[in-house]
């Protein structure tokens, strides 16, 4: 039987495959965009780390600033876009957000002030983090409910992918050209993978199109709704399919809401600090940096492959327990970076680091529309935002923390010890009900 999507005259005519649902255009789009924005986090911008150094003469501190503002514009930006992506959709948000990144790449090429560093990269990185992380986020988790976890697994494959095959190109230019001529081939790189598929084929949701979520019938999706959807067979651990929306002040009153914003406040301090000084920190422990650039690439390859196996794990497992593993994968990883003074140990922290980012990709838009609901997604993940002004300090305060003491010791200490909190805090961050079923089975 034909579905939904083939008998809708609003699917998009660019899009091939009539009888597919039109989810995965938004997949595809998402994937594409993840990629394309890899420049703009921390594991690329620390390839550029040595050289802007050499020939500008700036601190780490200096550098780390750009990368602690572009997040803050990021929190910024996600107030102001999250409830635009509740009543518009992801396309333009993400389309604008492209054009950003691609003019900020030909600012950085141009750059000889801290000033020009800080603000290109500044809205570069905002632009990525509130109109491009988070808008594709929001469009995965209102297309799919079922799949959600594989969905969203398969878009931080095309992020961490991004950040695997990006460094050794970018590597290579720089070797043949300079950093400034690898700066500006991003920002072509960017505005194709970016724009293009972003403006063909996302859309706001399937019942703007005159579908259903994943193309269920009102049978299956009434049957989800009653509770009896639930997958898996691991009894309290499963993640129960719902498609039940909490509003913004009944999310608010919840204890796991602010259980899960304190979750991830945290752990972009650490993880944002992480990123951008690794590679340069294993420089500074003797390794060449072709060695150094390859853990990166090393840590990306792992977190992309091992990415979409958590997305069918969190199928059926529930986040909850989820987000507990990856920060105990976490704290492990960082007892081994304290140590690796070598190439295998380096590698090895590279390879846990990245299972446990491949996870990392799919927790975070999981936890709010899986506790949460999708039809204020936007709106909950917006208004967290000034909230998370935090999150992008550990960048800098570990840039200074080097400066004084020539170490990353005591930074990455806080950090492993920021794991362990975290572990705690989804302990007991337990599902809320919604209050209009706490009366019903």
């Amino acid at each position: 039987m034909e579905s939904p999507a083939a008998a809708s005259p609003r699917v998009p005519r660019l899009w091939p495959f009539k009888r597919v649902y039109y989810g995965w255009a938004i997949v595809w789009a998402s994937t594409v965009a993840a990629f394309g924005m890899a420049p703009m986090f921390g594991p690329v911008l620390g390839v550029f780390f040595s050289s802007i150094e050499e020939e500008l003469g700036w601190d780490r501190a200096t550098i780390s600033l750009a990368f602690t503002l572009g997040s803050a514009t990021g929190s910024v930006m996600q107030f102001l876009t999250g409830r635009l992506l509740d009543r518009y959709g992801a396309r333009m948000v993400v389309v604008a957000a492209g054009i950003i990144i691609a003019l900020a790449m030909v600012g950085l090429s141009w750059m000889h002030e801290p000033w020009h560093f800080w603000l290109a990269f500044g809205a570069g990185r905002g632009s990525a983090l509130a109109g491009i992380q988070v808008g594709t986020g929001v469009a995965l988790s209102n297309w799919f409910i079922r799949r959600r976890g594989r969905t969203i697994a398969i878009r931080g494959m095309g992020q961490r992918a991004g950040q695997s095959i990006m460094p050794m190109a970018i590597f290579a230019i720089m070797a043949v050209a300079g950093w400034r001529m690898a700066f500006l081939s991003l920002a072509g790189v960017t505005a194709i993978l970016i724009i293009l598929p972003a403006l063909l084929y996302l859309r706001r949701r399937p019942e703007d199109l005159g579908m259903t979520l994943e193309n269920m019938t009102p049978e299956e999706l009434a049957e989800m709704n009653s509770g009896r959807g639930g997958r898996g067979s691991l009894g309290r651990l499963s993640r129960q399919v719902r498609d039940v929306s909490f509003t913004l002040a009944e999310a608010k009153r919840t204890r796991a809401f602010w259980l899960l914003l304190f979750f991830v406040i945290v752990e972009r301090f650490a993880l944002g600090s992480i990123n951008l000084h690794m590679v340069v920190n294993f420089e500074d422990r003797g390794l060449a940096q072709g060695l150094a650039v390859s853990t990166l690439s090393i840590f990306a390859a792992t977190s992309a492959l091992t990415g979409l196996p958590w997305g069918f794990v969190f199928e059926h497992l529930h986040i909850r327990y989820g987000a507990m593993i990856m920060s105990g994968l976490l704290a492990l990883s960082m007892v081994v970076l304290l140590v690796a003074d070598n190439y295998p140990l380096a590698v090895l922290f590279a390879v846990l680091f990245g299972v446990a980012i491949g996870a990392g990709n799919i927790i975070e838009n999981l936890l709010w529309a899986d506790y949460f609901g999708r039809d204020h997604l936007g709106a909950i993940r917006g208004f967290g935002a000034p909230f998370r002004i935090a999150s992008p300090t550990g960048p800098v305060l570990t840039g200074l923390l080097f400066d004084w003491t020539g170490s990353y010791t005591v930074p990455f200490v806080v950090f492993t010890v920021i794991f362990m909190v975290m572990t705690a805090a989804m302990y007991f961050a337990t599902p809320p009900v919604k209050p209009a079923e706490s009366g019903g089975g």
